[in-house]
């Protein structure tokens, strides 16, 4: 078909009613042979190629095949998908709608193509149409066709394959007994079976074993960064349960620099920890260590060293608290609050602040509003607690005032007792 009948205003076909109506169509096209590529560059005719491209072409639902699409999925080169799409526009199976476009500065727009149907096939076929122009519609094909109607139908519902590219033999002759040509002298024209006597079993070792080179496997600069990244998560407190890559991640500057789990964690750690805990790991690890990777292995090693004696101390203020003698606070002002605390406690646990009524009474007997005042009551004068724990026990003083304030008077009580036992005698 002319270049000039290859538009959808000029085209003799008709536009096909479905993909595998069109199919049907490029399959009898492919196999009559009745195209011939004009061309000096190119296939000289359909082949595997074109009928791949033409399924991917039917495919789709708007018929606007781009050149780099359809090489990326029949895996062939640009240049040839276009010699292709020339042959199915030369055979009157496919018309623009719209050429492509390309204007510098703007995207490149690929050509719009109306599949059709030519003119060959209906009238080889016995086809009959109705209408006029692109839009005629078959209605009906003729008896003695319908077979091979039938067989281009089968071959039409089948996924075209591409047959793999043959690859070349070497010119050099091949030393086989059965190679023609090869020289008379050889002695592989001479093979023969070995006797019954050279099969039995062997040894059952072999006198020359194998020796494996093969040593510890080591690792690249990648799996040494997952490496140090799960050693920090395994070692690190805090960074339990973070993820392992997000984490090598962070360090892996720190890992190309030679750092140690160690110091990594002493520089984070400079800082205090937050009293509520940590949410996100990875995020505050990187946070603190951010634009510290290139510190020098001195500045490192005080980092670890300023950290292990942090560490340390705070053991021995934890191990050495109940066993050691309390010395009491070192600044003034909580002296003079500790000091203003016992004397309060101390006046209300006079004999002469002991309250007039020492009746007990039972908790069915009061009201809600009677236990709260005997509570604010309580807050203010502990004395009234001790009263309860002496008169009716200590059970009927917790229903009373609540676990709270029994224990907080009763701590009041111990370490005033433990003041005046370690109070130096003058």
């Amino acid at each position: 078909m002319p270049t000039t009948h290859q538009w959808l205003h000029t085209t003799t076909g008709r536009i096909t009613t479905c993909a595998h109506s069109w199919m049907q169509a490029v399959h009898w096209v492919h196999g009559s042979g009745i195209y011939t590529s004009p061309h000096t560059d190119g296939p000289r005719a359909m082949n595997d190629t074109t009928l791949a491209i033409a399924q991917e072409i039917s495919a789709l639902k708007e018929c606007r095949p781009g050149i780099a699409y359809l090489a990326r999925k029949t895996k062939v080169s640009e240049r040839s998908v276009k010699y292709h799409l020339r042959m199915l526009r030369e055979a009157g199976l496919l018309v623009y709608r719209s050429k492509g476009t390309r204007v510098r500065g703007e995207g490149n727009q690929a050509s719009v193509y109306e599949r059709t149907i030519p003119t060959v096939f209906d009238t080889a076929l016995g086809i009959r149409t109705t209408g006029e122009g692109v839009q005629r519609r078959p209605v009906g094909a003729a008896p003695e066709h319908r077979p091979l109607l039938g067989k281009l139908a089968k071959k039409a519902a089948r996924k075209t394959r591409r047959r793999p590219r043959r690859t070349p033999v070497s010119g050099r002759t091949r030393c086989t007994p059965m190679q023609v040509g090869t020289s008379g002298t050889s002695s592989a024209d001479r093979t023969y079976s070995p006797p019954e006597s050279k099969l039995a079993s062997g040894p059952s070792k072999s006198p020359t074993p194998k020796k494996s080179n093969r040593g510890p496997r080591t690792l690249n600069k990648v799996g040494r960064r997952y490496q140090f990244g799960k050693e920090a998560v395994t070692t690190i407190p805090w960074l339990h349960g973070a993820s392992v890559p997000r984490v090598s991640w962070v360090l892996k500057d720190f890992s190309d620099a030679g750092w140690t789990v160690r110091e990594v964690q002493a520089v984070a750690e400079s800082i205090p920890m937050p009293a509520h805990g940590v949410r996100r790991p990875s995020g505050m690890l990187a946070d603190r260590l951010r634009g510290k990777a290139g510190m020098t292995a001195t500045m490192r090693a005080g980092y670890v060293t300023m950290w292990e004696e942090s560490r340390a101390a705070a053991k021995d203020r934890h191990t050495g608290f109940d066993d050691a003698p309390v010395a009491g606070p070192r600044s003034l002002a909580a002296r003079r609050a500790i000091d203003e605390a016992f004397a309060a406690i101390r006046e209300h646990l006079a004999p002469g602040n002991a309250p007039v009524d020492e009746s007990p009474l039972a908790l069915e007997d009061l009201t809600k509003q009677q236990v709260v005042d005997m509570r604010v009551d309580a807050m203010k004068n502990p004395s009234l607690i001790f009263l309860a724990i002496e008169m009716r026990g200590e059970v009927y003083a917790r229903r009373l005032y609540t676990n709270r304030l029994v224990d907080q008077t009763l701590a009041l009580e111990a370490i005033n007792a433990r003041r005046d036992t370690l109070a130096p005698a003058f």
